[in-house]
Formats: C-alpha cells, sequence, structure tokens
C-alpha cells in the first residue's frame, strides 16, 4: 500500500538526509558560545582580539607619565601571564630610574606644588601612599593655608566638616588624636580643588557634606572619609586620583575600599580592569557579586585583552569554563547580535532533535507511523523535541540550576578599628558555581540508559505489529508488555537510588542534580513510550477487533 506523501505526488527524503542535518543542526546549537547567564571563554578570546593588552595598556600609562598606575599595571601584567609583562617591566625600571623624582607621588602633578615643601630632595624614591606625606603637622597646615583661600564652595564645605564633634568611627579632627581624619578631610578637599573626583561623585560628596554641617554630625559622610583613608593608606597620589575619575558615585567608594581591605591580592587586578574599562563603578559591582570565582573570571578577560574586560563588566555575568567544545568561529556573530544567536541556538536544537526522531521513525518503525498516520500525526516528534530542547535548556546553563554562592566579598555592616585598617581580613574562597565534569558525566550516562529503553521499548512494539496475528492477540501481547513499557521508570527510580547511597557513603561527590536526573529521564521515557506509541497503537488495535465483532 502506497503512503500519504506518495498519494499525493511528494517523495519523503531519506532517512539518511534527515540524520545527517538533524546532527548537523544538534552539532551547531552544542558549539554556538552563548548561553543565557554566563559567558563564554571563546565570547571573551573574540572580544579582546585586537585590543590593548594588559601590558600594552601598561606602556600607554608610561608614556602618559603615570608610572604609579603602570606599577600596579605591571603587577596584573605579571598575574595574568601577559606575554609582554617582562618587557613592560624592563621599561617600567628605566623610567623609575631617570624619573626618580616622580616615583614616590606615581607621577607628576601640577596640584602636587603646595606639598612639595614638606619633602626634602634626599627622600626615599619608592612609591609612597598619599596619606604617608600628611603625617606631619606642618604638611597638613601647609595644605590647609592652600585650601582656605579656595573660591569652590565645594571645598569650603568639606574643610568645615574638620570642626565636627560628633563622629562614631574617626577621632574628632580638632581633638587630641584626630589626625587621621583631619588628614582624609584635607585629602578629600585637595582631591576636590585639583578636580580628580568624577562629576557624580562630587555631586554625592557635597550634598553629604552640606547635610553634615548644617546638622552639626558627620552622619554619612564619615563613612567616605573611612573609604578615602583606606584607599589613601595603599595608593599613591596619582593611583588615586586616576581611580576617582573613574568611579561615579560613593556606594563604588565604598566598595573598592572595601575590597582593598577583604582582598589586598586582588587591588592590582580590579584597579587595572577599572582604568581599562573606564568604570571602577561596573568592576566593583562584579566583584562584590560574584566574590573570588569573580576574581578569577576578571584575571581570565584580562589576560585576553581590552575588549573582552569591557564585555565582561558589562555583561555582568559568570565565565562557563570547561563546560564543553567552544565554536570559535560562531564567537563573532554571537557577540554581534547576542539575542539571535541564543535563539539559533535552541531552535536548532529542537529542528535537529525533531529531524533525527523523524529519522528513527522512518528507518526503524516506518509500518507503525504509516498505520498511525490517522490516529497521531506527526506533531508527536516535535511534542518530544520540544521537551527535550528544554531538557537540554536546562542542563546547558551551568549557571541556571545550581543557586549562586554567597560573595565572600560582599560588604557587612562593621565598623573596623582604624589602627587596623590595613590587616587584610581573612576569606574563605567559595567554589564556582558550575557544574563539574563528574555531573555532566552522570546525567549523560543516565540519559544514554534511558535513550536505550526508549529505542528497546519501541523494537518490541514494531515486533508485536508485524507478527500475522489477530488485532485481538496483538492487544494482548501489548497489554503483556507493561511492565516493560514501565522499565524506564524503574531504572530511573533505581539510577536516583544508587547515586544517593554513594553519595552517602562519599564513594562520589555529593550532587543531588546528578542523582535525581535518573528519575527526571526515567519519566520522560515512560511517558513518551506510553503517550506517543502505547496508547494510539493499542487505540488502533481496540478499533479493529471492534470493527471485526461488527463485521
Amino acid at each position: 500500500m502506497s503512503s500519504p506523501d506518495h498519494a499525493a505526488g511528494f517523495r519523503a527524503p531519506p532517512w539518511q538526509l534527515w540524520l545527517g542535518l538533524g546532527a548537523g543542526l544538534l552539532a551547531l546549537a552544542w558549539l554556538l558560545p552563548v548561553n543565557v547567564k554566563s559567558l563564554n571563554p571563546a565570547l571573551l578570546r573574540e572580544a579582546g582580539r585586537d585590543t590593548p593588552s594588559v601590558a600594552g595598556f601598561g606602556r600607554e600609562l608610561l608614556d602618559l607619565d603615570k608610572p604609579g598606575p603602570a606599577a600596579l599595571v605591571l603587577e596584573t601584567a605579571r598575574k595574568v601571564g601577559d606575554p609582554g609583562a617582562g618587557m613592560l617591566a624592563t621599561v617600567f625600571d628605566g623610567y623609575a630610574r631617570k624619573h626618580r623624582e616622580m616615583m614616590p607621588w606615581g607621577g607628576w602633578d601640577i596640584a602636587l606644588e603646595p606639598l612639595l615643601g614638606s619633602r626634602s630632595p634626599a627622600a626615599s624614591a619608592d612609591p609612597q601612599p598619599v596619606l604617608g606625606f600628611m603625617a606631619t603637622q606642618q604638611a597638613r597646615e601647609n595644605l590647609r593655608r592652600y585650601l582656605g583661600v579656595s573660591r569652590l564652595p565645594g571645598v569650603q564645605t568639606l574643610l568645615k566638616t574638620a570642626a565636627l564633634g560628633t563622629t562614631q568611627r574617626f577621632v574628632p579632627a580638632n581633638r587630641p588624636g584626630g589626625q587621621p581624619l583631619d588628614a582624609v578631610i584635607l585629602l578629600t578637599a585637595y582631591l576636590w580643588q585639583t578636580e580628580h573626583l568624577s562629576a557624580g561623585l562630587q555631586r554625592e560628596v557635597r550634598a553629604r557634606a552640606e547635610v553634615a554641617v548644617q546638622s552639626g554630625q558627620m552622619g554619612e559622610l564619615e563613612d567616605f572619609y573611612l573609604d578615602i583613608l583606606t584607599l589613601g593608606r595603599r595608593l599613591n597620589w596619582v593611583q588615586l586620583s586616576e581611580l576617582l575619575r573613574t568611579t561615579g558615585n560613593l556606594g563604588t567608594v565604598g566598595q573598592f575600599a572595601h575590597l582593598a581591605r577583604v582582598a589586598p591580592e586582588h587591588l592590582p587586578v580590579i584597579y587595572t580592569a577599572a582604568l581599562m574599562t573606564k568604570s571602577a563603578d561596573r568592576v566593583a559591582q562584579y566583584l562584590i557579586a560574584f566574590g573570588q570565582p569573580g576574581a578569577d573570571h576578571l584575571q581570565l578577560a584580562l589576560s585576553h585583552g581590552q575588549g573582552a574586560v569591557a564585555q565582561l563588566v558589562q555583561r555582568q555575568a559568570p565565565v562557563t569554563r570547561g563546560a564543553g567544545p567552544e565554536f570559535e568561529l560562531g564567537a563573532g556573530f554571537t557577540l554581534r547580535h547576542p539575542e539571535i544567536a541564543l535563539v539559533t541556538k535552541y531552535a536548532a536544537f529542537l529542528a535537529g532533535v525533531f529531524l533525527l526522531l523523524r529519522a528513527v521513525d522512518r528507518r526503524l518503525f516506518f509500518s507503525i507511523e504509516t498505520a498511525l498516520r490517522g490516529a497521531f500525526p506527526r506533531m508527536g516528534s516535535g511534542v518530544i523535541a520540544a521537551i527535550l530542547t528544554f531538557i537540554f535548556f536546562v542542563f546547558s546553563e551551568p549557571f541556571l540550576l545550581n543557586a549562586a554562592p554567597v560573595s565572600d566579598y560582599r560588604i557587612k555592616l562593621t565598623i573596623p578599628i582604624i589602627g587596623a585598617l590595613t590587616v587584610p581580613a581573612t576569606t574563605a574562597s567559595t567554589p564556582p558555581a558550575t557544574m563539574d565534569i563528574s555531573t555532566i558525566l552522570s546525567i549523560t550516562v543516565f540519559a544514554a540508559i534511558q535513550l536505550g529503553m526508549y529505542v528497546i521499548c519501541l523494537l518490541k512494539i514494531t515486533e508485536i505489529a508485524r507478527q500475522s496475528l489477530p488485532a485481538a492477540t496483538k492487544l494482548r501481547l501489548m497489554e503483556n508488555e507493561e511492565n516493560l513499557f514501565d522499565g524506564g521508570l524503574y531504572i530511573g527510580i533505581a539510577g536516583t537510588a544508587t547515586a544517593l547511597v554513594l553519595q552517602v557513603l562519599h564513594v562520589i561527590d555529593a550532587n543531588l542534580l546528578a542523582a535525581y536526573s535518573s528519575n527526571l529521564f526515567g519519566i520522560v521515557c515512560v511517558a513518551l513510550v506510553k503517550i506517543r506509541h502505547v496508547r494510539p497503537y493499542k487505540r488502533q488495535l481496540i478499533i479493529e477487533v471492534q470493527s471485526a465483532a461488527k463485521a
């Protein structure tokens, strides 16, 4: 008997063509480097292509006579393994020997003139924290006289806060022991006077200073002074001023100060990223959100260049590492059209699964499909493809199923002791929230077992359908195989129970996702077998039995 395709004058493509097209689409979906909640390393490499490297950025800073920031960039270049780190170190050492007088300040700035009177010609040429120059009373008095004649209202408002006596974290500046607060107020006013604060930072600092002066209480302004104290004891003049130029608000200053306290080993990395992206706000936000893994992701992006780190902090997403192969050819398209690439990936998987199912149907189960064509149309393959696409989406997003761990760099409400600000706090590193290889392997094994069970069930249905027996006998045979058709569920439960026992016995690492995936695949397998194949075939047999009885 001819099939409907032949009756309509249309010859369906052979199953080999469906198989080839389906496999190709699945390969495209698997290799396309795009994810919803993470970044593929291939995208970082593509974004960083032909953009300045960390070492190249350090050379640019030296050309601009900014050896202070260049020193931190050099340290970052060494940490990320930049090939140009050695050459940058050579150039930096030569610059330091040639311009010895600039090194303590981290560069030269005409605004430094009022402070030079407190420094002798024979002083050390080593880089010095900016607050170190204000340790003496004479240096602070020189700076106070210079700022006292300023016509900027913001500067004068900041100077007035030195007379406030209601502080919680500092000793008041006008009392014995108030030298740290006095130095910080003068430094902040000096940064304002010399236009080293960004516009957004100026607005917020001025607003808090005016509130403090009017109320007679330091209030929230004291938190900012504490942050400046933290940064001023770690950065020299040019390093601090360059950082504050890229800082848009007080919250970012607080985040950088917090990171400098809890993770001082990452300060060069986050400082370099802030300068390269010209956005300290996004860099601090990224580190606070992702903690230690975020610092590792920043280092990976910096190793690929300026464009890579800009892409990372713009997306504010973790990096997927070791989650499968990477399709370099699709990285450029994904960067230019991320939404289209995401839709393409899952549409290709949906179409690929559909074509593979059609190929299997045409190769192994064509006789059953022809018999059931009127009762169960082809959209059954589409339903299965949609279910499998959803499962693929869940398991291909490593940061979708796992809850994000609490970042070890999140700001906590504490009242630090000023004398202990230089002591770094110890933090426990948090493992990244990605699926490891063992989890992926376990899920793959469970899926392969259920796929084999699915094929066995379909082969049994085909065997019964091809026998030359009455419809009533075939119906009894189908009912006799109910245990086989439920076999996927039994295997799924057994796999979950086995995985949980092995986890309790510490034979394998504890992972509920890997364990319960066996049960999930079993449910899906049994549902597909019974709904898509057993039920419509038994319905056809029942109709044949009733028709024979009436005849």
